[in-house]
């Protein structure tokens, strides 16, 4: 069993969405792109315990808050593109008939068990695997191919009931909303029969060892049908224990005191004899208190689990999850950054027990241990535009780009550039390291006029050699990210291939990024700097006096240590006046690209006349 396609319309920060989802798949984005909301969406369709929240869903879950006409336009989108007219609805209407403002969350649902076709026979209908749609051809006979499987289709439509001035929410069997009919609810059993299991970062594990409804320990009781026959026996113990009854405590004396009071002014029938006990003794708040403790070290002083180390509660939930999916044997697994408080080897380790247990895994990650751990066909790079549309970028890797690379280089190259928004592609290592330190000097000497590549959500990347700065930055182009590139003076074709794929080209003309420092910064900075190192034995008796010949001692250290950061340490210590001013324009000229609000002067003509002066991408 596995949710292969999802539709999503006015559900938080997405407008409309229809997205594939593969077996097994990670789902990738900047912050805020949508990834947990996918999940949360799945949870509602899904979960058999989400609705069981009153209301269950609120004004934050519409998309821009709009849930009545009196918070939303005329019309709104829905998924497939149709208008829909914003109107209040009640108890009275007819769902089917329910306009928008409305969530409306549509999960498909392939490789169906033969129980679930059993349980789900009227619902049924039948996907095309190898065209990801429905087969809906007016001939029985082209079901049998093996790529044509039962699927069935639900659907969750959550709006606001004016009548009780709340929000309601319902899945039902998607087929019994159309033509008329009666539509016929999706409910908590058959939500059980799919099993769909969400554990949210860090959220899951405050309660996973309690027996509240809906923790991951009652739900392995319910699914083993274990029902503790518990609560009348341990309701019994507590009523006969009263606190503080000992007189020296002081309790008892002020109790007893106002019980004599009592009695002369009403009868004993209205109530005598106040005493203090443990709880009201009710199920549910014994479900709510108790809970699990754990001993740690070598200690037997247990505390309660929640109270453990947060990379402990995680493991102690992934194996309560395994547990659940070893039971089920058929059970969906969607679960946000697995890598929260966990070492990289647990890390793989949780993504390989969950893809191995589930029929089907869905994560969210910011790691790459885990990013590594799935294909490009199971990575899902989420993209969303101005008018909250969401969408999957497919990775599609250029004619010059092999997989092997794409792998090897996965952690150091690509990696960073996947999980970000604007990615800067740098010609070498000595660009990569160099240009985001000055960038963060200028930011902190002047913040009013810089600011770092990190607050401007650029990830810098490595290219390797000028030859890939055009096929990295089209890969990263055609996953939707905002793309740059940094290198020196480059021949005028290459120029125009690699301005076709960026936004902006900062290029120089000098030969390296090395002379560009050199020629432009000051000599009082290379002699501070040259001062201040200890120098390799082979240049320091080369250049015995390496103060009174800054710049070409140097020039020598800088070829010397490039890849090891040693430019960077050269701007990490000049002043704004120091640092050469091609420099200092290429920093601005980033920050009017990602952030056209900031008021910063632009270059001025003797500048923009120079050779070296910064050239814009077409794009």
């Amino acid at each position: 069993m596995r949710a292969c396609r999802v539709n999503i319309s006015h559900f938080r920060g997405i407008k409309a969405a229809s997205l594939l989802i593969p077996a097994h798949a990670v789902l990738i984005g900047d912050n805020n792109t949508g990834k947990t909301s996918i999940l949360e969406a799945l949870d509602l369709a899904l979960g058999p315990d989400r609705l069981n929240r009153f209301p269950p869903i609120d004004e934050h879950d519409f998309h821009q808050g709009q849930y009545s006409s009196k918070t939303s336009d005329d019309t709104n989108t829905s998924a497939d593109g149709q208008a829909q007219k914003a109107v209040a609805v009640t108890d009275d209407t007819d769902i089917d008939n329910v306009e928008s403002p409305r969530i409306e969350i549509e999960v498909t649902i392939a490789e169906l068990s033969e129980d679930q076709k059993a349980r789900f026979g009227d619902y049924v209908e039948f996907w095309n695997e190898n065209e990801d749609k429905f087969y809906d051809e007016a001939n029985p006979a082209g079901i049998d191919p093996d790529h044509i499987i039962e699927a069935l289709r639900v659907t969750f439509r959550g709006w606001y009931d004016s009548e009780e001035d709340d929000f309601q929410g319902k899945t039902y069997f998607t087929r019994t909303l159309s033509d008329g009919g009666n539509p016929v609810e999706f409910r908590k059993r058959d939500k059980q029969v799919c099993g769909f299991l969400y554990l949210r970062s860090l959220r899951t594990g405050s309660r996973a060892l309690s027996l509240e409804r809906g923790s991951l320990l009652d739900i392995i009781l319910r699914l083993q049908e274990i029902r503790p026959q518990m609560w009348e026996d341990t309701i019994g113990e507590l009523t006969k224990f009263t606190v503080a009854e000992d007189p020296d405590v002081g309790l008892s004396g002020v109790l007893k005191s106002i019980n004599t009071a009592l009695k002369k002014y009403v009868p004993r029938e209205w109530g005598v004899e106040p005493h203090l006990k443990i709880t009201n003794l009710t199920r549910e708040h014994l479900r709510k208190v108790i809970t699990a403790f754990i001993a740690t070290g070598d200690s037997d002083h247990a505390a309660p689990f929640y109270r453990q180390g947060t990379g402990t509660i995680n493991m102690l939930v992934l194996a309560m999850l395994s547990q659940i999916a070893e039971t089920k044997q058929n059970v969906i697994f969607a679960m946000e950054e697995p890598e929260t408080a966990i070492p990289p080897y647990a890390q793989k380790r949780i993504v390989h027990e969950v893809r191995s247990l589930a029929s089907q895994a869905i994560f969210t990650s910011h790691s790459p241990y885990v990013l590594e751990e799935f294909p490009i066909e199971e990575t899902v790079v989420l993209g969303r535009d101005s008018s909250g549309t969401l969408s999957r970028k497919p990775i599609s890797l250029p004619n010059n780009m092999k997989l092997k690379a794409y792998r090897q280089d996965f952690r150091t190259r690509f990696c960073e550039g996947l999980l970000s928004r604007r990615v800067l592609i740098a010609e070498g290592e000595t660009e990569t390291t160099a240009f985001p330190v000055v960038c963060r000097r200028l930011a902190e000497l002047n913040p009013d006029t810089y600011k770092s590549l990190e607050a401007l959500g650029i990830s810098t990347l490595n290219a390797g050699s000028d030859s890939k700065i055009a096929s990295m930055a089209k890969l990263f182009k055609s996953l939707g990210k905002s793309t740059f590139a940094l290198c020196d003076r480059q021949s005028p074709d290459d120029e125009a291939t690699i301005k076709s794929e960026v936004e902006l080209l900062l290029m120089h003309n000098q030969h390296g990024i090395e002379d560009l420092v050199l020629n432009e910064t000051t000599n009082a900075a290379l002699e501070r700097f040259a001062g201040s190192l200890e120098w390799p034995p082979h240049l320091s008796q080369k250049h015995p006096d390496p103060i009174a010949n800054a710049r070409q001692a140097l020039s020598e250290y800088f070829a010397w240590s490039k890849g090891n950061w040693g430019l960077a340490d050269f701007l990490a210590q000049c002043s704004e006046e120091e640092t050469p001013e091609w420099l200092r324009e290429a920093c601005k000229a980033l920050m009017r690209i990602c952030d056209p609000t900031i008021d910063i002067e632009a270059p001025n003509a003797a500048n923009e006349a120079k050779p070296e002066a910064i050239a814009d991408g077409a794009n």
